[in-house]
């Protein structure tokens, strides 16, 4: 994992869009994202234990594996991926371990708003917190496939960046856990 401040630079979202300032763990701690790091070795092999060890302490029931590529998603790549790059946020963590290829998931750094673009490649684990403003995006390999955590049943419900999203009770919790008013 590599984190550093998105360029904000018009061009194609799979681009690195690095601005060359590099983010230090401490200010993704800081916003609540979590990280880990399980090697996958050659085979797709990893360590379960370990993942395992992971959901309990979260207390993810559920998962899941998705292969984000034409070939896996078919038809609906192109909606899905343009529908993945818009900033929203969710009610739940979202946590995802990739088993292959490579992408970008894009925070919100509170308060100043900047997107902080996190580089993630196999072995590479990341706990987004419920609430916090964040799109994604695959790079220029087109493939990534990662296992998805859940809490419950598994869902993906995205709300959109926007007036009524801002006001969302979820939001506002978040940014309390980070130390801003809401």
């Amino acid at each position: 994992m590599r984190a550093y401040y998105y360029d904000n630079l018009p061009g194609d979202q799979r681009l690195a869009h690095d601005s060359g300032s590099s983010v230090p763990p401490s200010t993704l701690e800081q916003l609540g994202v979590h990280y880990w790091n399980i090697p996958v070795h050659d085979g797709g092999e990893f360590d379960v234990k370990e993942v395992d060890a992971i959901a309990r302490e979260r207390e993810y029931k559920n998962r899941d594996v998705i292969n984000v590529s034409k070939e896996g998603l078919g038809e609906a790549y192109e909606a899905k991926i343009k529908m993945f790059f818009e900033e929203h946020m969710h009610e739940d963590e979202e946590i995802r371990y990739i088993l292959g290829g490579s992408g970008f998931f894009d925070v919100r750094e509170h308060p100043t708003d900047n997107w902080i673009r996190i580089a993630m490649e196999p072995g590479d684990m990341i706990v987004l917190p419920a609430g916090i403003y964040h799109r994604f995006t695959l790079d220029e390999r087109n493939v990534i496939k990662a296992m998805r955590l859940f809490k419950d049943e598994p869902k993906w419900t995205p709300y959109n960046r926007g007036a009524s999203t801002d006001e969302n009770p979820i939001r506002h919790d978040y940014l309390r856990a980070i130390g801003v008013g809401a």
